[in-house]
């Protein structure tokens, strides 16, 4: 299956990238490594995770407190969305539409 991140989902990457990097430098770089990995599982995983969202399906990241939100059309993963769980609930909906 493919994997296609979208642009916002990229912008959702960078912005943990700097906000980890900021914790300790080489962080944000570990940071990036182990979301890439996640994503990269949903080339075989991409459509068992539960829906808590109308129609995205929602990822936990194993190593950091973030959700991947996706939808599968035909053979591909489209990511929507890369959040911190920690938000705000409602900042998480909002974000999401």
């Amino acid at each position: 299956m493919k994997v296609e991140i979208l642009d916002l989902a990229k912008l959702d990457l960078l912005d943990g990238f700097h906000f980890y990097e900021e914790q300790q430098a080489g962080l944000g770089s570990y940071f990036l490594t182990s979301l890439y990995s996640d994503i990269e599982s949903l080339r075989l995983y991409a459509g068992i995770h539960m829906k808590p969202h109308k129609n995205l399906h929602r990822l936990v990241s194993k190593r950091f407190p973030f959700a991947v939100y996706y939808q599968v059309h035909g053979g591909t993963v489209f990511v929507h969305a890369i959040v911190d769980s920690r938000r705000d609930p409602a900042w998480i909906r909002q974000r999401l539409k």
